[in-house]
């Protein structure tokens, strides 16, 4: 990874992401998620929106369209210092959710950015260059 880069036409600057969570109450997550999806869609019910936010795929997609993320705070660290032990988990939030870790990386000059592909995307579009 190159530490200083000055922006230059035609660059491709690439953020690689990864939030990972541990579901320890599955009732407090669905129910998180379908209230994410109503107020996504204010003319929607509730039973609506447990038919559409019916598993775990239903569930994460309403709640990144939400808030752009999983959980929607994170009140210390997930990884690294000041983060939990290993394996412990956070149970008492009320999404049901404990947080396990999240990551970003900057990646700069990637072959192609995803655009370029079309509809036919790379076998591992988060693969590194």
């Amino acid at each position: 990874m190159e530490d200083s880069a000055p922006p230059v036409p035609g660059m491709v600057i690439s953020i690689r992401s990864r939030e990972d969570v541990v579901i320890v109450d599955p009732e407090r997550f669905l129910a998180t998620a379908r209230r994410a999806y109503l107020e996504l869609h204010p003319e929607a019910t509730e039973a609506t929106a447990a038919e559409a936010v019916a598993d775990v795929h239903d569930a994460v997609w309403a709640l990144f369209e939400r808030h752009g993320r999983l959980v929607e705070s994170q009140p210390f660290p997930t990884v690294g210092r000041g983060a939990p032990l290993p394996g412990v988990r956070t149970l008492d939030r009320p999404d049901g959710l404990s947080p396990a870790g999240s990551i970003q990386r900057i990646v700069l000059n990637d072959d192609r950015p995803l655009q370029d592909h079309g509809c036919f995307l790379p076998e591992d579009p988060f693969a590194l260059p």
